[in-house]
């Protein structure tokens, strides 16, 4: 017999297969023996009391074998001498799920990406850290898998009704991910272990036929009638095909401004911006589990916070615990900084954005220059103010948090994991004033909520901002094509329809789709 079962253990149970098992027995009413085994078919945490709980939904299996949990693969066809191609400007998330759905189904994909593949790239990641040097097209946000493959993994998303995440998530343990990313409430792969999974996936793309080439940056596109039939490379190279998928992801600058220089409909987005704030892990752990030390079975402690403050929303983005600060910079001059974890999250330090909505009003005086590029110039003003702030090398200005609600320079820093390294200054002279003044509310606000946040051993490290795209592409929401451009399909998080590695591929796998259904009629 096979029975679902809710169990609510403490994190020392939750962790013993044998107490499981006990568990299972005491709930079912029969004797452990008879419990030849089980899986988890999701696991959350409760720690809202003295005493935290491990809450594990399970498949048990009583009097009868075990069967191991289900992990469904997809099946890539051979596409070498396919009658269809798709070109798919970009090879993160939204890229690369789109070219295996495509694969999927028999049409080949032709992969550009403007960066290098992992294994090269990390070369670049440490000149960008260590020396100071970033190439614009290789960098935190530039390369095989985009933005995500150095940025951490997180796996939730709310964007349950865009697209199947159980799916997206299978793909991911196909590849190589860990099968706890499958019933975990918050789940996470690691900077760490995501190149390996990028490479095999890249792998199988190229094995069943797919095209995928690297330091392949587009600088402009084939147009005839109105129709998009291809693009041009960098390196003088042209490249055609049934369709244009353009998932560049939210830093691609220069295709932002290619488009509206050949007066392709695009427009200004909100978005957010911010700090990244680094307090001790150990301090987020005795705040969120209630104790002086975390039990060894429970995971570093994360937090999510949210505020109005003046109208305006304040709200943490991309917690990292046991994490690291990075450079996420993609040209000099400007200074962007990002959050990741390990696998282990077993750094000393906890990282979060605290950013802040940039709405129109607040880059209105823009908009009659940079029209629909304003944010993006709102954007790059800030990113450039901090690097000079900084002092350059990519050393980033910085504070402590009750220094900075009361105007007070730091008179020191405390260690942080940002290898480029720290300068104290007034981060209100880097900030805009709107962003300055609702972070301040919101600090206090939360130290209210976590009793403790709210302290100098927390630094502010400036900009975070590269939170969201500040533009998006139109397009139409049943054919998912530019409502200008025919062949044109603005696709993931640079065009402003995802935000993260699952929402991005889930809108990957849906444009590839569309792009099927009209390649079948």
């Amino acid at each position: 017999m096979q029975k679902d079962i809710l169990l609510k253990l403490t994190p020392a149970e939750a962790a013993d297969n044998k107490a499981v098992h006990k568990a299972i027995a005491g709930t079912i009413g029969k004797p452990v023996k008879n419990i030849n085994g089980f899986y988890i078919t999701k696991r959350s945490i409760d720690a809202r009391s003295k005493q935290p709980w491990v809450q594990l939904s399970i498949r048990a299996f009583i009097d009868e074998p075990v069967i191991e949990r289900p992990v469904s693969a997809i099946q890539l066809k051979d596409v070498h001498q396919s009658p269809h191609s798709v070109i798919i400007i970009g090879a993160g998330p939204a890229g690369l799920y789109a070219a295996l759905k495509l694969i999927e189904n028999g049409v080949q994909p032709i992969i550009l990406e403007r960066g290098k593949d992992v294994r090269a790239r990390r070369r670049d990641l440490a000149a960008l850290n260590k020396q100071g040097i970033v190439n614009p097209e290789s960098n935190y946000c530039f390369g095989e898998g985009g933005a995500g493959t150095y940025s951490d993994g997180k796996l939730y998303t709310r964007s349950n009704k865009r697209g199947d995440i159980n799916r997206i998530l299978n793909i991911l343990v196909q590849f190589g991910a860990e099968d706890k990313i499958l019933y975990e409430s918050h789940p996470h792969v690691g900077t760490n272990k995501l190149p390996h999974i990028m490479t095999a996936m890249r792998e199988a793309i190229t094995g069943a036929g797919g095209r995928f080439l690297f330091e392949k940056k587009v600088i402009d596109f084939i147009i005839n009638n109105n129709i998009l039939k291809g693009v041009v490379t960098a390196d003088n190279d042209t490249f055609r095909a049934d369709a244009v998928i353009l998932a560049t992801g939210h830093s691609a600058r220069d295709i932002f401004e290619l488009l509206q220089n050949k007066n392709i409909l695009i427009e200004a987005k909100p978005f957010a911006l911010g700090v990244r704030i680094e307090h001790p892990q150990i301090l987020i752990d005795q705040i969120q589990y209630h104790c002086p030390v975390r039990n060894e079975f429970l995971p570093p402690a994360s937090y999510s916070l949210v505020q109005q403050v003046q109208e305006k929303g304040v709200f943490s983005f991309c917690m990292c615990p046991g994490g690291i600060i990075a450079p996420a910079a993609t040209s000099p001059g400007e200074l962007v900084v990002n959050g990741w974890s390990p696998s282990k999250r077993n750094n000393p330090h906890a990282n979060s954005g605290m950013v802040v909505t940039v709405e129109p009003d607040n880059y209105q005086s823009l908009i009659p220059k940079h029209q629909a590029l304003a944010a993006m110039e709102f954007q790059r003003n800030v990113e450039q103010k901090a690097y000079q702030a900084g002092g350059g090398q990519f050393v980033a200005p910085a504070q402590r948090m009750v220094d900075f609600v009361n105007n007070k320079v730091s008179s020191s820093l405390p260690d942080c994991s940002y290898v480029p390294g720290l300068n104290s200054v007034d981060l209100q002279q880097v900030l805009p004033s709107f962003v300055s003044k609702a972070l301040k509310g919101a600090f206090i606000e939360f130290g209210k909520k976590m009793k403790g946040y709210y302290t100098n051993e927390a630094v502010l490290v400036a900009t975070e901002s590269r939170t969201s795209s500040p533009v998006r592409i139109p397009r139409d929401p049943v054919s998912l094509e530019h409502p200008q451009i025919q062949q044109l399909y603005p696709c993931g998080e640079g065009a402003g329809y995802a935000g993260g590695i699952v929402s991005a591929a889930m809108d990957g796998e849906r444009v590839a789709q569309t792009i099927l259904e009209k390649l079948r009629m």
